[in-house]
């Protein structure tokens, strides 16, 4: 049985990686209280059958606290019955979810307690400190759109199935911040800047100017193989240690250029290794 459980700021986006699930033919339960999740396991496991073989869960701050902190021993105790189970945390910078509140004017489930929004927020992202702790996918929303996270959650799950480690090389702009959900991050900023080259201000790194521009400089060469130096002799350590979903942030001050430039040549390199890899440029 394979099992996603899925948690995350409100706001953020689990109902969305739930209808993916779903739409993936994942027998999905959302909010499920942590107390039934060991009762939801022994009682499916039996039964063997098809419709409960993948199973997805959500689960958020309307919890009891005590289940929450308790949620390391109840991942444990699932993983010990033999289910390959996964956890997809999802966050947004504040901004964000207010801005998002403020559009669709739904109602955070935490200001049934008179709270004020920013204050609920952060009581959650106290509140499931535990699940994100122990999540083996980490996503931030911030700059995601709805389309871009279906895409995300399809490409893990196809890659879920091979049992081994997916790479996410994603590019961005310093100017517009670092990504949150980055388990490593590059800066590309002290190459030289095609910004600056009139006729390839308004091209990207995905342009055969830009190519042919960064490949002739030494430095782009020597960065290149630093990082993929790096990538090689450290993801099989984290594979071994059970991740699923490594991410690879490079940045260049717009992420139009030599991040971007990086990022796929990287991707390019990593996938003659047989690894799985997404390719995204946050601010292109």
């Amino acid at each position: 049985m394979q099992l996603f459980i899925v948690s995350g700021l409100s706001g953020s986006g689990k109902s969305t990686v739930l209808s993916t699930l779903e739409d993936c033919d994942y027998y999905c339960i959302d909010n499920l209280p942590i107390s039934l999740l060991k009762k939801f396991v022994s009682q499916i496991m039996p039964m063997e059958q098809p419709t409960y073989a993948k199973a997805a869960i959500g689960i958020d701050a309307r919890n009891s606290a005590e289940s929450l902190s308790n949620f390391a021993d109840t991942l444990k105790y699932i993983r010990q019955q033999g289910i390959e189970c996964e956890v997809i945390y999802l966050q947004a910078q504040e901004t964000v979810l207010l801005k998002r509140y403020s559009e669709t004017r739904r109602k955070h489930p935490l200001t049934t307690l008179n709270l004020p929004l920013s204050e609920a927020i952060a009581i959650e992202k106290k509140m499931l400190k535990p699940l994100a702790k122990n999540a083996s996918i980490l996503i931030d929303t911030s700059r995601t759109q709805c389309q871009q996270l279906k895409e995300l959650i399809k490409s893990h799950i196809g890659e879920n199935q091979k049992q081994h480690l997916s790479l996410q090389f994603q590019s961005f702009g310093f100017k517009h911040g670092i990504p949150l959900d980055a388990d490593f991050v590059f800066d590309a900023r002290a190459l030289p800047n095609p910004y600056w080259i009139p006729h390839l201000r308004n091209l990207t790194g995905k342009d055969l100017p830009v190519i042919e521009f960064l490949q002739q400089e030494t430095y782009a060469e020597e960065l290149f193989f630093d990082i993929a130096g790096f990538i090689q002799r450290w993801v099989p350590r984290f594979a071994l240690e059970n991740r699923s979903y490594l991410t690879i942030a490079i940045g260049c001050t717009g992420g139009h250029h030599r991040s971007v430039y990086l990022v796929e040549t990287l991707a390019h390199y990593f996938q003659k290794n047989q690894l799985h890899i997404i390719i995204r440029h946050r601010d292109l």
